[in-house]
């Protein structure tokens, strides 16, 4: 069967968008009607006027979709966990709160940010408490806008990303349980990261430069504070597609963050920061015949219960108010 002209019909006879984020394989992405990182799949969603929304990605970002479009019947061909966003759920998130507590700092001297990479209920926690979300492109405004509150910010889940922004605004930063002073800290970081963006280190950087002189090192904000400190650009996932695009074309660059969008970007001159391959696992689960199985069941009315993104009245409430917070910075 060839799965790509099944999709391509299936999608002219079925009232449904297809929404690829842009780690997903290239077969995949290229089939897709929305791209884009998890900002811009999460405002171009709200856009689309589609009964159905078939989600590319992981499980985090098919809920931010069903949260803010309680009316369309979000889908994902694989619900596949993101390992970050995983290491956080709301139990995790009142343990630690009770630590900062621990600590000497009251709630009412807490604000807490959560990163897009968490769960509904994660967020929802985060938007009872009068605060919001944040992507890796809005995270420094959102940040120093938080800070005007006077209170301290509670970061979650990614502590490198809370880490390197508390850095570029000359704030002080803690993470929780790593035994670093707490109450001195601006900005207190759960202990979260992501796996991809753990392999870049600053070896590979020494690599390329004594290999290459002259290449621009590029990063992502998720890499550990030694690496972004030395890149010649750190940004997010389409701020560095922005970025190297408008590179010249006989300018190597070197990239650290997830292999099928790196690996799209130019034709030449355009190098992975690793010795291995930095592939996100679970963003690479799903195939076109997952995407095809799933079409199909639209047609046929078949919808399993597994593949359809469910959030509870109360959750979705809170956690759109976190979403919707953000939009507004």
């Amino acid at each position: 069967m060839n799965y790509k002209e099944e999709i391509l019909k299936l999608k002219k006879e079925l009232d449904v968008v297809l929404v690829a984020h842009f780690y997903q394989r290239d077969e995949v992405f290229e089939l897709a009607d929305i791209t884009g990182d998890s900002l811009e799949l999460a405002k171009k969603v709200m856009e689309s006027d589609k009964e159905f929304v078939v989600f590319c990605g992981v499980g985090f970002m098919g809920e931010s979709a069903k949260i803010l479009n309680p009316q369309k019947r979000v889908l994902m061909p694989r619900i596949a966990c993101c390992a970050m966003a995983r290491m956080i759920d709301e139990a995790y998130f009142l343990e630690n709160l009770k630590k900062m507590n621990e600590a000497g700092i009251s709630n009412d001297d807490i604000l807490p940010i959560t990163y897009i990479n968490s769960s509904a209920s994660v967020k929802a926690r985060v938007g009872e408490m009068g605060r919001m979300v944040c992507t890796s492109s809005n995270a420094y405004k959102i940040i120093e806008k938080g800070l005007k509150s006077g209170k301290k910010i509670f970061f979650v889940p990614d502590r490198c990303l809370g880490q390197n922004f508390a850095k570029s605004l000359g704030l002080k930063s803690a993470v929780i349980g790593d035994g670093t002073n707490l109450k001195e800290a601006d900005i207190i970081c759960y202990n979260g990261f992501c796996s991809v963006h753990q392999q870049f280190n600053i070896d590979d950087i020494d690599f390329y430069r004594e290999k290459y002189p002259g290449i621009i090192v590029a990063v992502h904000p998720e890499c550990d504070p030694s690496v972004c400190d030395k890149a010649d650009f750190v940004g997010s996932t389409s701020q560095l597609i922005k970025f190297i695009k408008e590179l010249p074309e006989d300018q190597k660059v070197v990239v650290g963050t997830e292999f099928n969008m790196v690996n799209r970007l130019r034709e030449k001159n355009t190098y992975i920061l690793s010795s291995t391959k930095p592939e996100c696992p679970t963003m690479n689960e799903t195939t076109l015949e997952h995407v095809y199985l799933t079409l199909k069941s639209i047609k046929e009315n078949k919808i399993s219960e597994l593949s359809e993104i469910k959030v509870d009245e109360k959750t979705r409430y809170w956690a759109k108010i976190a979403l919707e917070r953000m939009f507004e910075i």
